[in-house]
């Protein structure tokens, strides 16, 4: 059943605290927003709201960690990146146990518009020694990934939508740190693939789309999402590289330093040459509903299999 990731997150967090005393949240005015109210009702001891105020949920976030607690810090992921240096000091440089928690990222959060689209959160978040960078992309995968992030030993980044995302994960899923995880192939599996398509949060639904329209023209794609975006090295797309005439990337995000920039990195450090397609956000964002913004900025399954197809000859 569709689902936004913070939605999900909410219900991680209920479900994980009674068996997890540690655990505390802190959030800036928004906990209708994050989706942490529904653990503010069951544990209001446990919950902190320090206003419009980042900087210092962030501080108080470190020193909660210093003290034995596992502070998950929630705030829009546009508002969490303006304080950059609060999370480059206090929580990465010392190493400290804090979870921050973006939600509402990307141009998929829709009428809000630009000042509310968080579109350079990751290039900035993997830009930091020691943080760890997650970005789930159903129901699944972010209950999963919110309790890794809660026994982890260190900084964590984890961002989430606004919107309702599909679910590509069944079930038996089980999150594995660091591993992509090929969520569409074709049936009959081929011996070579003329694409690997990396997607990652609210992108992988519409990349999934797109496989399948161009297995109906023929084309052998497979999809594969990938939910931790740092650490992201070679061995992340090694097997890939074997079996692929090119990669295309597409995230709901700036295309400098964020999933695009980490395959090609990875790509450079494999020392393989498969050519890359970059789709992602090129400026800042605007207001409009996430799926006209998805299909103006090129997010959407057309203008995926569009990219897919100018490289495949």
């Amino acid at each position: 059943m569709p689902k936004a990731t913070r939605e999900s997150f909410g219900e991680a967090l209920s479900e994980l605290a009674p068996k997890n005393p540690q655990l505390v949240v802190l959030d800036a005015d928004l906990s209708k927003s994050t989706m942490t109210q529904d653990f503010a009702k069951k544990f209001p001891d446990r919950h902190f709201d320090f206003g419009i105020a980042e900087h210092n949920m962030i501080g108080a976030a470190a020193g909660m960690a210093l003290c034995g607690k596992v502070p998950f810090a929630a705030s829009f992921s546009c508002f969490l990146i303006g304080r950059l240096e609060s999370i480059r000091v206090s929580v990465a440089y010392n190493k400290t146990n804090v979870k921050l928690v973006g939600t509402h990222a990307g141009l998929g959060i829709g009428d809000d518009g630009a000042s509310q689209m968080g579109l350079e959160d990751i290039a900035a978040m993997r830009a930091l020694p020691n943080m760890a960078v997650l970005q789930p992309a159903d129901a699944v995968e972010t209950k999963q990934a919110v309790a890794w992030a809660l026994a982890h030993e260190g900084p964590v980044y984890l961002r989430l939508t606004r919107q309702k995302l599909l679910d590509v994960h069944d079930a038996g899923y089980r999150f594995a740190f660091g591993v992509p995880d090929v969520v569409w192939e074709p049936e009959s599996k081929p011996r070579h693939y003329q694409a690997t398509v990396f997607a990652s949060g609210g992108t992988v639904g519409p990349a999934v789309t797109a496989a399948k329209g161009l297995l109906e023209k023929g084309f052998k794609v497979r999809v594969v999402n990938v939910a931790t975006l740092s650490p992201f090295g070679p061995e992340a797309i090694e097997k890939f590289t074997l079996d692929s005439s090119r990669f295309v990337t597409v995230e709901d995000h700036n295309v400098n330093g964020g999933l695009g920039g980490a395959v090609c990195e990875a790509v450079a450090q494999e020392g393989t040459p498969v050519p890359v397609v970059k789709l992602g956000a090129h400026t800042f964002g605007e207001s409009g509903t996430g799926e006209e913004l998805y299909h103006k900025h090129g997010l959407s399954a057309p203008h995926i299999i569009e990219a897919c197809l100018k490289n495949l000859d």
